[in-house]
């Protein structure tokens, strides 16, 4: 019986790295180099809660490479938090901000913790202390957090406080992702989605897709899946046809309409049960018969036991790792067009940068600038992918690789680090 090849998210994003450095004949010490974060930390930290008993909390905060800038990456409070998860999404995080040619290396970090069992006090405490213990490792020029899943604008907020109160001012520019009066952005709430969406937008022009007749199907309700319904309908003129959660989900062969499933999902917990013609689950909604597939939701949902079943002529990966290397072979060769998760989800990150920027000058941008700009970086870092996959004649996820991995290199080359 063959082994099941390994979903170790961190496993998987050496072996993509592998692909592309031999693509790129990197230098062995280069490659070798970029395997590994350059900084891995893990810390302990006490919280006093409602009850008034103290307890010890397990964080972690990951700096893959800083090469061509501070490292960026979000902060995740989930209860099966492991370093793994987080080196792997700090290694995509340094890909990402590569791809879309913006002055940032790659990081991560997350709180072993169950949000949901936790008070607003006890949040606030537990994204306190987490600072705490690893504020002198965090910086505007040296590394700078943002919210990822289950953390919020709000604790965004609480993490910045805490950490002017240790330096002794105002730093706004150590978080991204906080509340527009505390120097959040504009443009920031549907950055992801809109950045997949201008990704979209361009593959439909390749292939030469009509978007005005396409069928849309998204897998993962959340803010990304939400926010990408919405705009396939305004900016493409698409119809949504499916969207499922956690809890299942639901196929409407006339058109889901986003806003409305998105308030049944607010009150009911789910988009499952929202009037449609079927109910439907989240291993089906990958195998539907539409033009464009959304996974949005976690990773390793497209796996070599469902690739060939892809029907979808586009997938536009808003989740990060939704694909295992062994599916990214099966799609490409059955003539799939993969936009890949850290070039298709840039968008939050180039406008947690366009945050950064603007908390440095001190100057904020209307919100027609906040996507002009967003706009002209995910179309070039688009073309760029494109053009190198074609020229290599490989997949799109190894001409993204490509496309980062010479930048780093390059930055690493001219450092004296190789």
């Amino acid at each position: 019986m063959a082994i099941s090849p390994t979903l170790n998210p961190f496993e998987i994003s050496q072996r993509q790295l592998d692909m592309a450095a031999e693509k790129l004949n990197l230098d062995p010490q280069v490659h070798a180099f970029l395997r590994e974060p350059m900084r891995t930390l893990e810390v302990r930290f006490p919280v006093r809660m409602d009850d008034g008993a103290v307890r010890t909390f397990t964080g972690f905060r990951v700096q893959y490479n800083d090469a061509r800038g501070p490292t960026k990456g979000g902060l995740r409070f989930h209860p099966e938090e492991t370093i793994d998860t987080v080196k792997a999404l700090a290694a995509w995080m340094t890909w990402k901000t590569a791809v879309v040619d913006i002055p940032y290396g790659g990081g991560k970090g997350g709180v072993i913790c169950n949000p949901k069992e936790l008070s607003v006090g006890e949040t606030e405490r537990v994204a306190r202390g987490y600072i705490r213990a690893i504020g002198r490792f965090i910086g505007p020029e040296k590394d700078v957090p943002a919210p990822d899943v289950y953390t919020t604008p709000q604790i965004m907020a609480w993490m910045m406080d805490e950490y002017s109160t240790i330096v002794g001012h105002n730093t706004p520019g150590v978080i991204t992702g906080k509340p527009l009066p505390l120097g959040g952005s504009l443009g920031r709430g549907d950055a992801t989605a809109r950045g997949a969406v201008y990704c979209i937008l361009e593959a439909a022009k390749l292939l030469g897709i009509d978007l005005s007749v396409a069928t849309v199907a998204i897998q993962g309700y959340g803010n990304a899946g939400y926010y990408a319904a919405k705009l396939m309908q305004e900016l493409a003129g698409s119809k949504v046809v499916a969207i499922t959660d956690s809890r299942g989900g639901v196929y409407a062969g006339g058109g889901i309409d986003p806003e409305a499933a998105f308030q049944h999902k607010k009150q009911q917990g789910s988009v499952a049960g929202f009037a449609a013609d079927r109910s439907l689950t989240n291993e089906e909604i990958l195998e539907l018969d539409v033009d464009v597939l959304i996974p949005a939701a976690i990773e390793n949902v497209i796996t070599e036991a469902n690739a060939e079943r892809i029907k979808a002529r586009i997938i536009a990966e808003a989740a990060n790792g939704p694909t295992t290397p062994e599916a990214d072979a099966i799609l490409y060769a059955n003539g799939k067009y993969l936009i890949p998760d850290f070039l298709c989800n840039a968008g939050g990150v180039t406008v947690s940068y366009f945050e950064w920027v603007q908390n440095i000058g001190g100057y904020y941008w209307p919100i027609d600038e906040v996507y002009d700009r967003l706009k002209e970086k995910m179309v070039k870092a688009f073309h760029e992918t494109h053009n190198m996959a074609q020229r290599h004649q490989i997949d799109n996820r190894i001409g993204a690789y490509m496309v980062s991995v010479q930048r780093v290199a390059e930055a690493m080359r001219l450092r004296g680090w190789v």
